[in-house]
């Protein structure tokens, strides 16, 4: 994969080294430069490293230069064309064209009158792709004049409100409209500029006589777009687009829409465009939703939340205007109500699984509950008009289910809460009842440990490894975690299940029950401190007459969890240690790794030492056997291959069996060198010095040749006599 792209990229960069020449000279064949300018554009655009490259080798600002100097408009228009696409698929190219000098020369080929209009909206293209995510572009477009030349253009390019977009002329003028609005949006917005959003204000009265009078998709979605853009998070902005009547043309371009959705479903998506404008002009400051009061922007809002052929994202959109348009204004609160909101609300908080949309339906809820207070209370308490009066209860005659509807919404909400309680309380009871369950094993553990250690006997030892088992199963399946946490807590429980260590820490350290934690179980406490009499008791006959350990024992016991197996070992250890004063004989049954602690061992004589002892622990019987396994597998791996070998051999020896395998042992070719190799190794003793390794890079020398060669080479030439280098 590696050769491949390696192969691709050499083959790009020689392509576009060739391109690059035939532009330099063709410079009398505009067909042929306009061909290779839409070539570099392919292979740049389909790959983002070949502007970078086509950067190095000069290209980028030999195209820049042609663009301006260049006699022909094609190979203008397919200079600037390639330029923007260079520079949209690469940052550093962006970086390297957003110059002053290139905004000016951009200028002058919207202001010309001799330029066509194909090349003005690639000059309007290279504006866009400089600007896009960039403030400095964005600066340079208002220091330069650029941005009054665009402003003309939006002014000046379409001059009938009736188009004809199917005539050519017509169709091109448009074209570039757009892209003018496009490139104004990227001057304004991301990042936001405050200044460029001002310098767009003087443009809105020409945006509103178009509102006003076109109302075809093509117009009205540029337009939203820059106005949503210019407006968004600027407040001084929105009140001058309100001041110059804004808001009143989105709001009669919003009815008629509406109006116009129950036919065509295309009304009904450029609908929600306009909603969202309307909402970027509201969204910094509610009180300007009292203006949409006056065109029942609320009543046309819901009635076009239930068209079917809107997603959740436009919808969204519609709700959160409402949101806005009902924070502080009584009115749209009242006309929510009348037009039957709060059971569309409602119904989109349960059945939409949408989180921002049922964070919006339940803002408008939010901002509905002071009215909906104030229309529960009664007429006596506040008195109104006989009108007034009239028209509530009327109001409250079509809408018996207002306060319903309000009461299923809490009824919801508290529903969600109480399943969130019962959640909890059922994970509480499920770790209580894992608690209980673990104390009362324990008990029982106890029981029968204090029981078999007070009757005696091998049985009582079974017992005790089998009872320490289950604790360490329990264990494993986290139900000690969530008694006991800390590791002292633990080995306080697996020291107690044993009565070798109970009984050891009643005679000398009976106090280390107590500093157990107060989170472990009184249960367990108090079973052990109990029984502690009765253990005390039967101590003496336990560690007084010990049962002799069984030489077949190891074969009965099963191979556990390394930490049970640890745990068997250490008991054992303990009962060694505490009867050794009266059984010294136990010792003759010790494994004899563990009584040679004095020896000085080693691997060899460890390994011997082991596997001549009848007697071995539990530990070393494990080192034994995975030893053994070990051994096993490296002498059948040796039969397969018997050039693996356990000890290590001379070096002669291998050498003699890689020679006498293979015959003859190959010898090198001997290659004399040429004239021009020994030209070469003088040249680089002058440049590098005594740098083989790089002599022996930068220059063509016969194909086996190394380092040590040409030291050599260089050597014998120097210590000739009357040695003259050339």
């Amino acid at each position: 994969m590696e050769s491949e792209d390696t192969k691709k990229t050499q083959e790009m960069k020689t392509d576009l080294n060739l391109l690059l020449e035939c532009l330099k000279y063709q410079m009398d064949n505009p067909l042929s430069q306009k061909e290779a300018l839409v070539t570099i554009h392919s292979i740049c655009q389909q790959n983002s490293d070949a502007g970078v490259y086509f950067r190095e080798i000069g290209g980028l600002m030999f195209v820049k230069n042609l663009a301006k100097s260049s006699e022909h408009s094609m190979v203008k228009e397919a200079a600037l064309y390639t330029l923007g696409t260079v520079a949209e698929k690469n940052v550093y190219c962006q970086q390297t064209l957003c110059t002053s000098e290139l905004f000016e020369d951009l200028i002058w080929f919207l202001s010309n009158n001799d330029s066509n209009t194909n090349l003005k909206r690639m000059s309007v293209y290279v504006i866009l792709v400089l600007v896009s995510n960039n403030r400095t572009g964005q600066t340079l477009v208002r220091e330069t004049g650029c941005f009054k030349i665009l402003s003309e253009l939006f002014r000046a390019v379409l001059s009938k409100h009736e188009l004809n977009l199917s005539d050519k002329n017509v169709f091109q003028n448009y074209q570039l409209w757009s892209s003018v609005c496009g490139t104004l949006c990227v001057c304004v917005n991301n990042p936001q500029n405050d200044e460029n959003q001002r310098l767009c204000c003087s443009l809105f009265p020409h945006a509103n006589d178009w509102l006003k009078n076109c109302m075809m998709p093509e117009i009205i979605r540029p337009l939203c777009s820059f106005i949503g853009l210019t407006l968004a998070n600027n407040t001084h902005v929105q009140k001058y687009f309100i001041s110059v009547g804004g808001l009143d043309v989105l709001c009669q371009v919003l009815v008629q829409l509406e109006s116009d959705s129950h036919k065509t479903l295309s009304s009904a998506k450029l609908a929600v465009v306009v909603t969202k404008t309307v909402d970027a002009c509201i969204a910094d400051n509610s009180t300007f939703g009292q203006v949409l009061s006056k065109y029942h922007i609320v009543s046309k809002l819901l009635a076009l939340l239930l068209h079917e052929s809107l997603d959740s994202a436009e919808k969204f959109s519609i709700i959160l205007t409402l949101g806005h348009c009902t924070e502080t204004c009584e009115e749209n609160q009242y006309d929510l109500f009348k037009n039957n909101g709060l059971p569309l609300m409602i119904q989109a908080l349960t059945e939409s699984q949408n989180e921002e949309l049922n964070k919006a339906a339940t803002f408008v809820l939010c901002n509905c509950k002071k009215i909906t207070e104030k229309l529960s209370l009664s007429l006596r308490e506040c008195p109104f008009d006989e009108n007034e009066a009239e028209q509530l209860e009327d109001i409250n005659k079509k809408e018996k289910n207002i306060g319903e509807y309000w009461k299923k919404a809490k009824d919801i909400l508290h529903r969600i809460e109480q399943l969130e309680r019962e959640e909890n309380e059922e994970k509480t009871q499920r770790e209580k009842d894992n608690v209980s369950s673990v104390n009362i094993n324990i008990q029982n553990t106890l029981k029968h440990l204090h029981t078999n250690s007070i009757g005696g006997g091998p049985k009582a030892e079974d017992k005790d490894t089998s009872q320490s088992r289950k604790l360490q199963s329990y264990k494993s399946h986290g139900f000690m975690s969530k008694t006991c946490t800390k590791d002292d807590q633990m080995k306080t429980l697996l020291k107690s299940a044993n009565p070798v260590n109970a009984c050891y820490r009643e005679s000398g350290q009976s106090k280390t029950l107590y500093k157990a934690n107060p989170s472990c179980n009184q249960n367990l406490q108090e079973g052990t401190f109990e029984k502690k009499d009765s253990v005390s008791q039967s101590s003496d006959r336990v560690f007084k007459h010990p049962n002799p350990i069984v030489k077949n024992r190891k074969q009965q016991l099963p191979v556990t969890d390394p930490f049970t197996l640890c745990s068997d070992i250490i008991n054992k250890e303990v009962i060694n240690f505490l009867s050794a004063d009266d059984c010294p004989k136990i010792f003759k049954y010790r494994c004899s790794g563990c009584i040679a602690v004095g020896k000085s061992l080693n691997s060899r004589n460890f390994s011997k030492l082991l596997h001549s002892c009848p007697y071995q622990c539990d530990r070393h019987k494990v080192i034994v056997e995975a030893e053994d396994r070990y051994k096993s597998e490296l002498r059948k791996s040796l039969i397969y291959n018997k050039k693996i070998l356990l000890t290590p051999r001379k070096r002669q020896l291998l050498s003699n069996e890689r020679t006498s395998s293979g015959g003859i042992k190959e010898r090198k070719i001997r290659k004399n060198f040429t004239e021009e190799e020994v030209n070469y190794i003088f040249s680089g003793v002058k440049k590098m010095g005594n740098h083989w390794n790089a002599i022996l890079w930068s220059f063509p020398f016969q194909q086996g040749r190394k380092s040590v060669d040409l030291a050599q080479k260089y050597h014998k030439l120097t210590r000739r006599p009357k040695f003259v280098a050339p």
